[in-house]
């Protein structure tokens, strides 16, 4: 877009009226603002200080309904500060792309002359906000193809993907870090289709960032993050992200995640993005499946399921339905051998320990083990046994339908 063009608009037509102009994006964004003239409020002064306007404000402000507006109107918000202000609806063949705003103060009111203004010059910021809409998308697809190679199978085609990046400057010549950050909706389990919110969600999220900072690549059902920077992000940066996508999904107030999140390792690479994308992948996919990682999962910290993980999904099945786990499932209808199973295997066959976990005696404990022999078959001071146990445990907690045990 046009930037400098459109604060020409932003700026003549404020010399014109004699009163400060704005203009945002669909989500309440700053995109260009002249001088002020005195009447600002505190909601203008933090606009453009901090370029976003609290998501409280923002929230009530389009609960108005003005992304639907196709003329102008008046909102007025006292209790949130927000001055009694005229909003023009900036559109462009009847998409919406955002607002224009004036601020009307006492003693100096908008005269119906002036909202023609400021119609006219919607109009034109329309059609500039339009043409930049249009390139971001040829741009945005441009690199999702780009993007798509760099972690293809293809070696010849990753290297061409990173030539391109470099060519067009978007990654430093030398090595930083990178990583990748994978999206995954809960519907992913029961539906080829997904959420096609998530494509909006995580782009709005990296439209949010510095340029140069995150790339994505969205589908309806997933999507993966390219994150960078002269540091490895924080996990409070990291954090922040997920958060700001759960949220644009409608789940980041519920007890139970409506998405879910997997974190590769870091590279100093784009030749070696292909890892840690699989990784991030393959953790998105353990925090999908495994109550204990959900929502968030890092590559890291999967432990034996780094190795599980990579079974197809007919493997899975097939070894988790083992005979001696069938039987305990059957005769344990409240879970509590199971559980207990696992937290023995986990602790490596240390009783004091795995009792000490569950919070029951040790005698008790010692109980459940036999009772768990007698029903398996099998015997818990066979190392065998316990490593088949064991395995299946984990990849039973991979299963679709599975009863969610901790890992």
């Amino acid at each position: 877009m046009d930037f400098d063009t459109l604060q020409a608009i932003v700026d003549d037509l404020a010399d014109r009226l004699q009163r400060s102009v704005a203009v945002d994006d669909t989500s309440i964004r700053l995109v260009a603002s002249s001088r002020h003239f005195g009447e600002e409020d505190e909601l203008r002064s933090s606009s453009i200080l901090n370029r976003e306007v609290p998501g409280e404000v923002v929230e009530r402000i389009l609960g108005v309904g003005i992304a639907d507006w196709t003329e102008p109107g008046w909102v007025e918000e006292v209790d949130l500060g927000v001055t009694r202000r005229l909003c023009v609806p900036v559109r462009y063949q009847g998409l919406s792309l955002g607002f224009l705003w004036l601020i009307e103060w006492a003693g100096h009111p908008i005269p119906t002359e002036d909202v023609d203004r400021a119609v006219v010059a919607a109009q034109q910021a329309g059609v500039l906000l339009y043409r930049g809409r249009l390139m971001r998308e040829r741009l945005r697809n441009r690199h999702e193809a780009v993007l798509r190679e760099l972690v293809s199978s293809d070696e010849a085609a990753r290297a061409q993907a990173v030539e391109d990046l470099r060519a067009e400057q978007v990654f430093p010549e030398h090595p930083q870090p990178y990583q990748v950050l994978a999206v995954r909706t809960t519907t992913l389990a029961s539906t080829t289709t997904g959420d096609p919110e998530l494509q909006l969600a995580v782009q709005e999220a990296s439209g949010r960032l510095p340029s140069g900072t995150v790339m994505v690549v969205a589908g309806p059902a997933r999507a993966w993050l390219l994150l960078a920077g002269a540091e490895p992000w924080s996990d409070l940066r990291i954090a922040s992200l997920r958060q700001h996508i759960s949220e644009r999904l409608g789940g980041g107030g519920s007890g139970d995640a409506d998405v879910t999140f997997g974190l590769g390792d870091v590279v100093t690479e784009l030749d070696d993005l292909h890892v840690s994308y699989r990784q991030a992948l393959m953790a998105a996919r353990a925090a999908d499946l495994v109550s204990s990682f959900s929502p968030f999962a890092r590559w890291t910290d999967l432990g034996p399921y780094q190795l599980l993980l990579r079974m197809t999904s007919s493997d899975i099945a097939a070894v988790s339905s083992v005979p001696a786990l069938q039987a305990l499932e059957a005769a344990d209808h409240h879970g509590i051998l199971l559980e207990s199973l696992e937290c023995f295997l986990d602790h490596a066959g240390d009783v004091r320990r795995a009792a000490g976990v569950l919070f029951v005696h040790r005698a008790t404990f010692y109980q459940r083990l036999r009772r768990i022999e007698e029903v398996t078959g099998c015997d818990l001071g066979s190392g065998s046994d316990r490593l088949m146990l064991h395995l299946a445990l984990k990849i039973r907690a991979l299963a679709p339908g599975a009863r969610p045990l901790d890992r």
